[in-house]
């Protein structure tokens, strides 16, 4: 039968996949299921809704059944009583009836069904078949790109993870959570928790005074840290994810655009042995400064910290990639980025904007925490702003860079602000400040608090560390 405007099925087939010919072989299909699915949706009053959330028009091999059922979608988005008689009004409406199979083949269609009993199972076959087929088609139009010299091989691969992911997150059904199962499924974690069976829900910071606030890094939250340069951002996330890996034994991952794997290796050795992170670096160590890096790297366990440094990702989809990978092979339960404002979208268009850029790797970081169902920590510089406006100069929500959807997309966003930083050695009240006094500001806190915990951040080997009050004028630090 001749479908379209003069093509044949088999030309209609070979537009949306040229190697199907050369290959000889009929694309996976299941014509008989399509008839029966389309004949009990305008049968049955309650047959479409059992498929609508996981059949697409496109899942249809036939032209026409693709036709008709996209004319059943249609009505449904109406709100429109779906029957033979309207998909057959709708269809003549849009100038398919013919196309379609005419008003013959949607009575045949009808007459091959008796119920909508099976529509299920028949649609999770079409949907099947459907996902065959378009592997078949990335898998040609991927080798066919593959011969052209001018495509970019990283791009190529960027562009068929993505392709994949889209085709994969079509692979498996899940059931629509009950309430009542749901409800009853927390009362058993919060029993859980007070009989001491299990942890609570999220991850402790590893810093008290910010627990306080933010209680836990929970999964599938987004947590944007932000300050100015030099403020201690990667200090601070670095110590953050060392605090997962080796206080608590969690598998972390540090995803850095900025430094080298080895320039953080460096840090976390000056962090854990105490000493300048310059000698650990230039390699410039004393003999008492190497037996004391040996001893603190062996008794802190650093050697041992199941934490992934990841320098090589640049892209979003790029990090996507690789936190995934992270997350099935080795378990990683906490994901640092840094910085968001470096990260970019491979397939950005040229005319976009840095904001709508940056807003597209904000919501891709949010969605990623939702789907590995781990926290993840993105840092974030502070607009120029903040430098401009007087007085005590601490940072405010509006002070996000290229802004976009940060806020709105974060559960968390937080401030590091050093005072000495801007040269101020005096709180409000005229006391002195302590040196490397730090305040870590949560100024959106989805589900707590609106407050700010105190550090103190230790110049010399990039670090922070809890604050404790003490009263060193800020001018006797050491110039290291």
């Amino acid at each position: 039968m001749t479908e379209g405007k003069g093509r044949t099925l088999k030309e209609l087939r070979l537009q949306n996949n040229p190697f199907d010919d050369k290959l000889g072989k009929v694309p996976p299909q299941a014509v008989d299921l399509e008839e029966a699915v389309l004949g009990a949706c305008m049968l049955e009053k309650s047959a479409f809704n059992k498929v609508k959330d996981l059949l697409v028009a496109d899942d249809f091999y036939k032209s026409s059944h693709i036709q008709i059922f996209q004319a059943i979608i249609d009505l449904w988005q109406i709100d429109t009583k779906i029957d033979i008689l309207l998909v057959t009004n709708k269809l003549q409406e849009k100038g398919q009836l013919e196309m379609a199979g005419g008003p013959y083949y949607m009575t045949e269609l009808t007459n091959k069904v008796n119920s909508a009993d099976h529509i299920e199972s028949h649609a999770l076959i079409i949907k099947e078949k459907s996902i065959k087929r378009q592997l078949i088609s990335f898998g040609a139009k991927v080798q066919m790109k593959s011969y052209e010299d001018t495509v970019d091989a990283f791009e190529l691969i960027d562009d068929t993870q993505k392709n994949f992911n889209s085709i994969s997150k079509f692979s498996s059904t899940s059931t629509q959570p009950i309430l009542s199962d749901m409800v009853m499924a927390t009362i058993k974690d919060i029993e859980a928790v007070m009989g001491g069976k299990q942890s609570a829900v999220g991850l402790h910071t590893g810093f008290p005074s910010i627990d306080k606030i933010v209680v836990a890094w929970v999964p599938g939250e987004l947590i944007i840290i932000a300050a100015r340069p030099g403020m201690g951002k990667s200090a601070l996330a670095l110590r953050l994810c060392m605090k997962q890996s080796g206080m608590f034994k969690v598998p972390s991952a540090f995803f850095s655009l900025e430094m080298s794997n080895q320039s953080l290796v460096d840090r976390m050795i000056s962090m854990e042995s105490e000493l300048m992170t310059k000698n650990i670096r230039f390699r410039k160590l004393d003999d008492w400064q190497y037996k004391q890096m040996i001893h603190k790297v062996e008794t802190s366990g650093l050697i041992d910290f199941p934490l992934y440094l990841v320098d090589d990702c640049f892209t979003i989809q790029q990090i996507r990639n690789r936190a995934i990978k992270l997350v099935d092979e080795f378990g990683v339960k906490f994901i640092v980025v840094d910085y968001l404002q470096l990260a970019s979208v491979s397939d950005s268009n040229k005319s976009s904007t840095r904001e709508n850029e940056v807003s597209a790797i904000s919501r891709a970081l949010k969605m990623l925490s939702k789907e590995l169902n781990v926290p993840i920590i993105a840092l974030s510089q502070l607009s120029r702003a903040v430098e401009i406006r007087g007085g005590d100069k601490r940072p405010k929500l509006s002070d996000l860079r290229e802004s976009g959807s940060l806020e709105q997309d974060a559960d968390i966003v937080a401030f590091i602000y050093r005072p000495e930083y801007y040269g101020i050695d005096k709180d409000e009240d005229g006391f002195p400040l302590t040196v490397g006094y730090t305040e870590f500001i949560v100024a959106k806190n989805r589900n707590g608090a609106i407050e700010k915990a105190d550090l103190k951040f230790i110049g010399s080997r990039t670090d922070f560390v809890e604050f404790e009050n003490e009263t060193i004028p800020i001018h006797s630090e050491p110039n290291f």
